[in-house]
């Protein structure tokens, strides 16, 4: 029978917030073991740092350009001829979802058989507007069920923490109502019913430790009396300009109040290692089931959280805290001879597609944008691409970037500003060496690159010969 495949997808976390990466804080036991007995990617990133559009990369293999979505907006219908799940089921996978989408309609399954949802807070499919059987409250499984067990009124809010919010507090409920355990619990039943004859495609998708930071009390006590390291700030980082900067509660202008920060790293942290122990939980199960031994199991994110990093919060902006991302391949030794790799190849959320598809056998689509990483699984060294090119439209944060495995290039569509990092030797990114003469070859290459991915973008950013700033971003192209 061919492997069985268990994806583990996260929101929102950060590639260094890892043991095996080497975070002086945050404890991930069980993830550092899939790295120890697998491979990991420490130059994984995404190409469009905001739910929708990076996990539209995810599902399709294809850039953003090319899935059209280029930042964050929601209600735009998801149509696209083949996904991973689709892919996977018709070489023969049931396929499970448990948790996050994020896709529109609220419950388009995108190819899965099944899903059990929760998609987080989302304010879009809360309104007063929205028909009853699309409301959140009672499209979104997790909020139904919690409904069910606790009464009408329970809900995540129940906590004053809002969806996009560094406020930090402990989750008020018993913690088997969490719904990170809500997951869990889900994805170890779908093991027990699920048809033994074929192999499975299990997504299980977590929201955490996407805001709001609210793990359960004793994952806040891990952390709570720590000397925790602070955030790194350039030297090219504008100082808050006001007493009302860095203030709002979900502001992406970062955290001024040196306890609130700390309090969002303790809750963030103790998120992390919550969701790495309900992860523990669910390998248990797998391997209970008598199934480790045939199963494939991958790690990612879709982006990144910029905690503090350079006086920013959340995500969108192409600094390392928002678009790199954990990505980790575990299998047993008859699937994966090598073990306890870490390789240096820049990769990226288009490429998990092709690589699943590979190794289950499946055809790939002739348009995806991705590579496979069976090569490099198997003990190829082969180049996967130079750069990964990464973007996010939205106003004077809208931004494109190029990255490689020792530097970055970032340019603002509507300033036009530009930012060099040497990640090699800076890697926490305090140094803008844009106008270092001694870049400016580099510089010149990576613009280029830009430039050539740019070229006949129906927005007109490059003329082919040079980055045009002012032009009207969109969220989601034409096409």
């Amino acid at each position: 029978m061919k492997p069985n495949i268990l994806f583990l997808m996260t929101d929102q976390m950060r590639g260094d917030c890892l043991g095996i990466a080497g975070h002086p804080d945050v404890k991930t036991p069980y993830l550092d073991t899939l790295a120890a007995r697998g491979h990991y990617f420490p130059h994984a990133y995404t190409a469009c740092p905001s739910c929708i559009a990076a996990r539209s990369v995810l599902w399709t293999g294809k850039s953003p350009a090319h899935t059209g979505r280029v930042g964050y907006k929601d209600g735009v219908s998801w149509d696209y001829d083949n996904t991973l799940a689709e892919i996977l089921g018709k070489a023969g996978y049931t396929t499970q979802c448990v948790g996050k989408m994020h896709v529109h309609p609220l419950r388009n399954r995108l190819g899965f058989e099944n899903v059990l949802l929760h998609d987080g807070y989302l304010g879009y499919y809360r309104r007063s507007q929205t028909p009853y059987y699309e409301h959140q409250a009672v499209a979104d499984d997790y909020f139904y069920w919690l409904k069910t067990e606790l009464g009408s009124d329970a809900d995540i809010t129940d906590t004053g923490l809002e969806c996009n919010s560094w406020v930090a507090r402990p989750w008020p409920y018993e913690e088997k109502y969490h719904p990170t355990n809500w997951v869990t619990s889900n994805a170890i039943d779908f093991l027990r019913k699920r048809d033994r004859s074929k192999p499975f495609f299990l997504t299980a998708s977590y929201v955490r430790p996407h805001p709001p930071f609210d793990a359960p009390a004793c994952y806040f006590d891990l952390y709570r009396d720590r000397a925790l390291t602070p955030p790194p700030v350039g030297e090219w980082v504008v100082p808050y300009a006001s007493d009302y900067a860095g203030r709002s509660y979900d502001g992406a202008d970062g955290i001024a109040d040196p306890e609130l920060l700390r309090q969002a790293q303790i809750g963030y942290y103790a998120c992390i290692t919550h969701l790495d122990h309900q992860i523990g939980r669910l390998l248990q199960a797998l391997g209970q089931d008598g199934q480790m031994e045939n199963t494939i199991i991958l790690f990612a994110s879709d982006h990144g959280e910029l905690l503090g990093d350079h006086h920013t919060f959340r995500k969108t902006r192409p600094y390392q805290g928002s678009i790199r991302i954990p990505l980790i391949f575990s299998a047993p030794e008859s699937l994966l001879p090598k073990r306890g790799i870490r390789h240096t190849a820049v990769v990226g959320l288009e490429d998990i597609l092709p690589t699943l598809a590979e190794w289950a056998g499946a055809p790939l689509p002739s348009d995806l944008d991705g590579h496979s990483l069976l090569p490099l699984l198997k003990g190829s060294e082969a180049l996967v691409r130079p750069y990964l090119h990464g973007e996010h439209s939205g106003g004077d944060l809208g931004n494109q970037f190029i990255v490689t495995e020792t530097d970055k290039f970032c340019w603002y569509m509507e300033s036009g500003a530009e930012e060099y990092f040497d990640l090699a030797s800076d890697p926490q990114e305090c140094r803008n060496r844009i106008s270092d003469p001694a870049c400016q070859e580099r510089i010149l290459q990576l613009r280029s690159w830009l430039i050539a991915e740019l070229k006949g973008r129906e927005e007109g950013y490059t003329d082919g010969t040079r980055l045009i700033p002012g032009r009207p971003q969109q969220a989601v192209l034409n096409h």
